[in-house]
Formats: C-alpha cells, structure tokens, sequence
C-alpha cells in the first residue's frame, strides 16, 4: 500500500462526513447573527481547510489511543492503526501534516479567535479517554466538534457570553450526543465484550425515549437561540419543519441494524447542512 494512500485511510480523508460534521458549526457560529459568509467566501474556504486537518488529527490521536480496543471491534479491527499497517514514523508524518492542514486558519483569523482554538485542546486530548471512564464519552465529543460554533462567531464579535450563542452552542452539543448515540449503536455487542462505555449502551434497552429527549432538548435550546436572535417567524417555521421531519426519521430508526444506523448517522449530517442553510439565507 502507497504512503499517499495510507495517508488518506489513516486521516479518514476517504469518509468526509465526520469533517462536515466539523466544519458546518463554524458557519452556524458565524451566521446566527446575520454576518454575511458571501462577503468573505475566504474564512469559509479556511475554515473548512482547519476543520478537515483537525478532524484528521483526532481521528489518528483516536485510533492510536484506542488501537487495543478497535483489534477486538469487527467494524474497527481493520483501521490500519489499529492492524498495525501503519509505522509510528508514519504515523508522525502524518500528524505534521495534518497539523499544517489543520493550523492553515490561524494566519487568517485575529489573535482572540487563535486562543479561543487553543482553549478546547484539552478537551480534545483527553476525549479517548472518557469511554473509560465515563457513560457519557459523546458528551465529550459534543463540546469538542461544535467549538467552531465560537471560533467562527469571534472572527467578527469578540463578545462570547450572549446567552443566544451559548444556548445554540448547548444544542450542538446535545444534536452529537445525538447522532453519536445512533452510531454507536453498530458497536453495542463488541463494545460489551472489550468493556468500553458509551451513551449508546447505557440506553441500550431505551433508545427511542433517550434519543428523543437528547434531540428535543437540542431542538428546544436552538429554537430559544433563534427566537431571542428575532428571527423571522419564517425561519421559525422553516426550522421547525426541518426539524419535525427529521424528527420523524430517528423515530424510525432500527437501532439494532447496524445499516440503519449508519443511514440515520448520515442523515444527521445532512440535517445540519440544512440548519445550515437556513441560518445563512435568513
């Protein structure tokens, strides 16, 4: 296997949901107070260059923490960390790679919002670590994925501490609860055996009712945001009819077929492309 074609498995360059899933909070952070992203398609450009390096570093720090557990997961134990495809000098190369990738914002974005980046990494570092430790590792995952939500908002507005955006930022957080539950759920049976902990089998036995209470919850704090931002009554609707439909669709999902999961998993990401949307054209 080519270097260039490790590079690309290892970074998960292959699955570019997960940066997605990264980057869209950025524009949620610079949109919820009607900053316009067409006037400067270059922070979008960077951001979305910072979002896919460091989604890249958390997913090698990730596997390579976890890589004695992911040899014992049928969906992980061919990762080529975890198999040992991959040299720790590679490895190395790597993370200095996707370091340059994931810094290439820094250049562009003012001093206050550089610090605030640097403000989750221990939150990052010791992510790995909370399954365990913890029931609620996605809690973890939530406050790290959706910082962008204040990176991006702090370009324009150094002011963090608008109830607004706090509570659209403790949405976020409870929407990847959310969609990390649904797709943790493919891992249940291994994740029994190796002994790891997760939201996913806490509520394994009540997954509808503890998913409809983390995304009503999230449905809730952004619709709040939205409302005290006095949003059009039309973006209210909007939202809502987005949400409903979405709504529906995890309602439906099989939690025990790992095929389903993944769809809904995937669904989740195209939902927040369209809140999203919404922000941005309204």
């Amino acid at each position: 296997m080519s270097i260039i074609k490790k590079f690309i498995l290892t970074s998960r360059y292959d699955r570019p949901l997960g940066i997605l899933l990264l980057y869209i909070p950025c524009i949620w952070g610079i949109s919820l107070y009607n900053f316009s992203i067409s006037e400067d398609i270059l922070l979008c450009v960077i951001f979305l260059a910072g979002a896919s390096g460091m989604r890249a570093l958390g997913c090698i720090w990730n596997d390579y923490t976890d890589k004695d557990f992911d040899k014992k997961i049928n969906r992980t134990k061919t990762r080529l960390i975890a198999s040992d495809q991959v040299s720790n000098r590679e490895i190395i190369i790597f993370v200095l790679i996707n370091a340059a990738i994931g810094s290439f914002p820094l250049y562009f974005i003012p001093l206050h919002s550089i610090l605030i980046s640097f403000a989750i990494l221990p939150i990052v570092i010791i992510y790995p670590y909370m399954k365990r430790y913890t029931w609620w590792p996605q809690f973890w995952l939530g406050l790290c994925f959706n910082w962008g939500i204040f990176i991006g908002h702090s370009v324009y507005n150094q002011n963090l501490l608008q109830i607004e955006l706090i509570l659209f930022y403790l949405g976020a957080v409870f929407f990847t609860i959310g969609y990390d539950t649904i797709y943790g759920f493919q891992d249940v049976l291994d994740d029994e055996i190796v002994g790891v902990k997760s939201t996913s089998l806490k509520f394994k036995n009540r997954p509808k009712y503890f998913l409809s209470i983390i995304y009503i919850i999230c449905f809730s704090f952004w619709l709040t945001s939205l409302y005290l931002l006095k949003k059009p009554i039309f973006t209210l609707c909007l939202f809502f009819l987005a949400f409903f439909l979405f709504f529906v669709v995890i309602m439906l999902t099989n939690t025990n077929d790992i095929k389903e999961c993944k769809n809904t998993f995937r669904y989740n990401t195209y939902f927040s492309f369209v809140v999203m949307m919404i922000l941005v054209f309204n």
